[in-house]
């Protein structure tokens, strides 16, 4: 099924608005996933024509877009790759630990960018990066596209490499995503060091429950610190 190509038309728009020269495309993978890191690419293009094919890294073949990847990351004006630990994200949440991911990325180009374009609905970036949302980014903006397949490629690399010592989860076929075959491996011989542990998919393993971490909140913090409503016995 074809899909109409990115443009530049928001980077335009930015530029022309703001008065920005160097405008960043972001995009992120493995937000749902229950193992592995969660992933940020930060691509700089520029106004030439991109690549045939390019869109949303979700709907390209995987081989094709493993040889897209590798064309993009010669095409791009400059990318960086910022990445979040599982650990990271059992500690801060989804949301601190994209921006920590974004932040890592943005601060991994060779010059920083007057502004920045994200993609979907939710500016998990704030201040002080300027920052236009962008619902479906990664299918209308060409930046954010190419930001989309790189991230998904190198994600997808990382966590294949996880294969040799725990086989039984396939990381390279589910990336660390909830397939069947992840589930199973996971009743049976319980969450790796790669796991995100303070997931809800551990509730319904009682075999594993225990491993549960849970994210400790200022609120939660200040309980503990002063006893139950404030008062310390």
């Amino acid at each position: 099924m074809p899909y109409e190509a990115p443009t530049h038309t928001v980077e335009r728009s930015i530029r022309a608005t703001t008065g920005a020269r160097i405008v960043a495309g972001v995009d992120e993978v493995g937000r749902g996933a229950w193992a592995g890191p969660v992933t940020v690419c930060a691509a700089i293009t520029g106004l030439r024509r991109p690549p045939a094919g390019l869109t949303d890294s979700k709907l390209i073949a995987p081989k094709r877009r493993t040889e897209l990847a590798g064309l993009l990351e010669s095409w791009v004006t400059a990318h960086a790759l910022g990445h979040a630990s599982p650990e990271e994200i059992d500690e801060l949440g989804m949301t601190a630990a994209l921006r920590l991911a974004a932040v890592r990325a943005l601060d991994g180009l060779p010059v920083r960018p007057d502004a920045v374009i994200l993609d979907g609905k939710h500016d998990y970036l704030g201040v002080p990066w300027q920052v236009r949302t962008v619902i479906k980014g990664d299918r209308s903006c060409v930046a954010v596209a190419a930001a989309s397949v790189i991230a998904k490629v190198r994600r997808d690399a990382m966590m294949a490499e996880l294969h040799q010592d725990y086989g039984d989860f396939a990381f390279g076929e589910n990336a660390g995503y909830p397939s069947p075959v992840h589930k199973a491996a996971l009743a049976e011989l319980g969450p790796t060091p790669h796991h995100r542990l303070s997931w809800a998919y551990l509730d319904a393993l009682p075999r594993w429950r225990h491993l549960k971490k849970v994210r400790q909140t200022p609120e939660t913090a200040a309980l503990e610190g002063g006893g139950q409503l404030g008062f310390d016995f």
